[in-house]
């Protein structure tokens, strides 16, 4: 059975990542067509790449992380028009790990996270990832109240699954070639 990581790519103090990994992981897990784990970035020791003197100790594991994965979803929040510092770090600590899988994207934010998930299309691709064309946005105005707690339009869990529809064939695919 194929392994998709739902990425966690948010670290800050009152982030919504989890909340959204959470929705994705039960909407996701009905499908029985894989098996998919929460993946948070947080839980792992991974200073600015190159800065001497960082506690580099959750690199290894990270790097075993990503490897025993298939394939990804990114649950991505908007923070001046591009993905988190810290995604964008943890993305940037592995190469081969990463090649040769296929990702979606769930991405939040004011106008849906949109500007972040092209962003980080660009990044997968430098990476051998082959991104899927459907993308759940939501909006922090309608699919979370008062902007902190998760209510998603009943509309969203479709796209998570168009989404997947797409993700799993991929990721099965390049399977093949790794």
């Amino acid at each position: 059975m194929l392994k998709i990581g739902v990425i966690l790519g948010s670290t800050r103090e009152g982030r919504l990542s989890p909340q959204v990994g959470e929705w994705v992981k039960e909407v996701a897990g009905r499908r029985g067509d894989a098996e998919y784990e929460i993946i948070d970035i947080a839980d792992y020791k991974l200073p600015l790449l190159g800065e001497p003197g960082g506690d580099a100790s959750g690199a290894a594991t990270w790097s075993q992380k990503v490897a025993a994965c298939d394939g990804f979803v990114f649950i991505v929040a908007e923070y001046n028009h591009s993905i988190t510092g810290a995604l964008k770090n943890a993305l940037d600590y592995l190469r081969v790990e990463w090649n040769n899988k296929a990702a979606g994207i769930v991405s939040y934010g004011s106008v849906g996270g949109a500007r972040a998930a092209e962003h980080l299309r660009g990044i997968l691709g430098e990476l051998l990832v082959a991104d899927v064309r459907v993308h759940p946005a939501l909006s922090l105005f309608t699919d979370f109240e008062n902007g902190t707690v998760f209510k998603p339009k009943e509309v969203q869990a479709d796209s998570v699954n168009q989404m997947l529809d797409q993700l799993i064939p991929w990721a099965t695919a390049l399977k093949t070639i790794r």
